[in-house]
């Protein structure tokens, strides 16, 4: 069985996989970069394809790669905190469930041998992933991402929702976003 069958066999999944979702997630063997998020919007989760939403077209504009780069190369796998569209919250899409990355994370990691970086996108995967204190912020944890490096690499969300965020810290785009598109071209030439 595969680890596909077996995320949708799980019976933590089963309501999903009644309602006839695939999980969402891409690990193939040749992988170089693994983008670690949150969990897949509703778009996502109805399309089947990851970041194929206006928060993937700015994802792979701070990363400075093409669709077909980002899809079609086998250099890009994708692992959320939680491979199913957790339904909407108050203010934006639920939260990942507890347990899913414990579960799983290792076992897909393991299938992608030559991962030279993680890049960690938002609180959930960074937390997760880096040894954060309660106190430190998303906006410490990714201004600070060289120390994180070389494995690591944390970024907000490329959410539309978080344009107020970005105007409030244009360090990001000019310093952070260079630095991570310099990171990704030396790994993937």
């Amino acid at each position: 069985m595969s680890i596909l069958e077996e995320i949708m066999a799980d019976p933590e999944n089963a309501a999903f996989t009644q309602k006839g979702w695939q999980p969402i997630f891409s690990a193939p063997t040749t992988a170089k970069i693994v983008i670690i998020g949150q969990a897949p919007s509703r778009k996502v989760q109805d399309s089947g394809i990851m970041w194929h939403d206006a928060s993937g077209d700015r994802l792979r504009e701070w990363l400075g790669v093409d669709e077909t780069t980002f899809y079609d190369s086998g250099l890009f796998g994708v692992i959320p905190m939680d491979f199913y569209f957790p339904g909407k919250g108050k203010s934006g899409d639920k939260p990942p469930r507890a347990g899913i990355a414990e579960k799983w994370h290792p076992r897909l990691l393991a299938q992608m041998p030559d991962v030279e970086l993680m890049i960690l996108i938002g609180a959930y995967a960074q937390r997760y992933y880096l040894d954060l204190s309660p106190k430190d912020t998303i906006t410490a944890t990714v201004k600070n991402y060289a120390h994180y490096l070389s494995r690591y690499f944390p970024i907000v969300h490329p959410s539309p929702r978080n344009n107020i965020w970005l105007k409030k810290n244009p360090w990001f785009l000019q310093d952070v976003v260079p630095a991570l598109q310099t990171t990704v071209h030396n790994i993937l030439k």
